[in-house]
């Protein structure tokens, strides 16, 4: 009903101003033309106020690589690299993890678990086939590992003393409703 009272509106603007103006017809239809483009445009911001919000989010996502949240569910646009990377949380540190579900534990290097205070049994060190070949680990447990609003508890990691290897793993994208890729973005589910 709202539409059509703009629209209404808008038509009694653009007739009543050409009605005052004693131009020639082909000027005038000129002048109907942009005055129906303006309201146009006017008229379909408003009806796409509540996407645009959205798709502010998108653009910033393509320019930073940022993920995009909508309610619980989280897109993560694929890197250049041709990788999906995102921000996470261990014990509420900031992590920066790349996704990965050929590796079925989390893992996290040793400077990431001290500064996390994750606590790392040293029982058990244990050899495990990775694509870089064989990397040494301890389990370790995090208190808490969230992924935007997506948090999870008590949740089993690998510790190696490798740096800079943070992987999110299997065991944490497994215990989602539903993660997938489509296209060019990650889609993580709680």
């Amino acid at each position: 009903m709202l539409g059509s009272v703009y629209i209404l509106m808008a038509m009694m603007l653009v007739v009543g101003s050409l009605m005052a103006r004693r131009e020639p017809l082909a000027k005038m239809a000129k002048m109907a033309l942009a005055w129906i483009a303006i309201f146009g445009a006017g008229f379909i911001l408003f009806s796409f106020r509540d996407d645009l919000g959205y798709l502010a989010q998108r653009l910033k996502s393509e320019a930073t690589g940022a993920p995009v949240v909508e309610e619980a569910e989280i897109r993560i646009p694929m890197a250049i690299d041709g990788h999906f990377w995102v921000e996470g949380r261990v014990n509420g540190v900031p992590v920066e993890f790349l996704v990965d579900s050929g590796a079925t534990i989390t893992t996290i290097d040793s400077a990431t678990a001290a500064v996390a205070g994750v606590a790392v049994s040293e029982h058990g060190r244990q050899a495990v086939r990775t694509g870089n070949g064989l990397v040494e680990v301890a389990r370790g447990r995090a208190d808490n590992l969230s992924v935007g609003p997506i948090s999870r508890d008590n949740v089993l990691v690998h510790v190696t003393q490798q740096k800079d290897i943070n992987v999110l793993g299997m065991n944490y994208l497994s215990s989602l409703e539903r993660w997938g890729v489509e296209g060019r973005w990650l889609v993580l589910q709680p």
